[in-house]
């Protein structure tokens, strides 16, 4: 597909056929396509995560996919800044398609970063080791305790991003979510055009097309990935060690339950991040985002 823009933003949730889409376009006008997918940058993770394969990649530049090692809690600010060396080191005018279902990474495109203050190395250790100590229920009730506000939009098996919202409540004594409505300073001048697509497939199709896929990663070495990356014994609380897929076929490699039980569970848990991840969008994605 060819577009005027100089920026073309692909959003949607998992399996709506955002990476197809982004070759096309990508082909189309001689783009670079930059990944805009929290897990996709992990090099541990590339069946699972389903991230472009060796013959998607072959068809048009691909950037900060697979590189980061499992062992990195990576984040959106990191991500950022790596972008900004990427487009500073792509030749002038040259256009970009970013591709993926994070909506924070987009978020953070279009609107900046919160001006979050830095997090004291003394406030970090102590709730990283009290992650460890504490289980994940207890450290959200304890967020509920100080910041009821933002531990109401966070899930308790979510220990990253509690023990995050409880190192900025301690160091600012302000809830994190009062930080994230302050905006920051766009990534792109105002100069730069942008087209944003948002795929919505329907959920009966998307829901299908999850579970062909997942079948499909198993057949193309899913497991052996996962038990790859267990076999590190990376901390369990680490972004990689949490996608989707890995802790179902991890109990599957343990001994608990059979193969086809741990599918079953994945594709399950895959359905409902999508019906997650198109909620989030729907809410957030307003004007100027077309439908697809």
């Amino acid at each position: 597909m060819k577009f005027d823009e100089d920026v073309l933003l692909i959003a949607g949730p998992t399996a709506s056929g955002k990476t197809r889409l982004s070759i096309d376009a990508a082909r189309a006008n001689e783009a670079l396509i930059i990944n805009t997918d929290s897990m996709q940058v992990y090099s541990d993770l590339s069946v699972i995560t389903a991230r472009p394969t060796e013959e998607e990649t072959a068809l048009a530049e691909h950037v900060l996919f697979g590189h980061v090692d499992a062992s990195i809690a990576y984040s959106v600010a990191r991500w950022l800044e790596e972008v900004r060396q990427v487009i500073g080191a792509a030749p002038a005018g040259r256009k970009l398609v970013f591709v993926g279902g994070t909506g924070l990474y987009f978020n953070a495109l279009l609107d900046g970063l919160s001006p979050v203050p830095p997090i004291t190395d003394k406030v970090r250790e102590k709730w990283r080791v009290a992650g460890k100590l504490i289980s994940p229920s207890e450290l959200h009730k304890e967020l509920l305790r100080l910041d009821p506000e933002t531990a109401n939009g966070l899930r308790p098996s979510d220990p990253q991003r509690v023990i995050r919202a409880l190192e900025v409540y301690e160091s600012t004594g302000r809830p994190l979510v009062e930080w994230q409505r302050e905006k920051g300073e766009p990534f792109f001048p105002d100069e730069v055009t942008i087209k944003k697509l948002l795929l919505m497939p329907d959920r009966a199709v998307l829901h299908d097309r999850i579970n062909q896929r997942f079948d499909q990663m198993i057949h193309v070495g899913a497991l052996d990935e996962v038990e790859k990356l267990l076999a590190r014994n990376l901390d369990p609380s680490l972004p990689a060690m949490k996608a989707i897929g890995v802790p179902h076929l991890g109990e599957y490699l343990a001994g608990n339950g059979t193969l086809v039980e741990a599918i079953e569970k994945a594709k399950a848990a895959t359905r409902q991040y999508a019906k997650r991840q198109s909620t989030w969008f729907r809410n957030s994605f307003g004007e100027g985002w077309d439908l697809v």
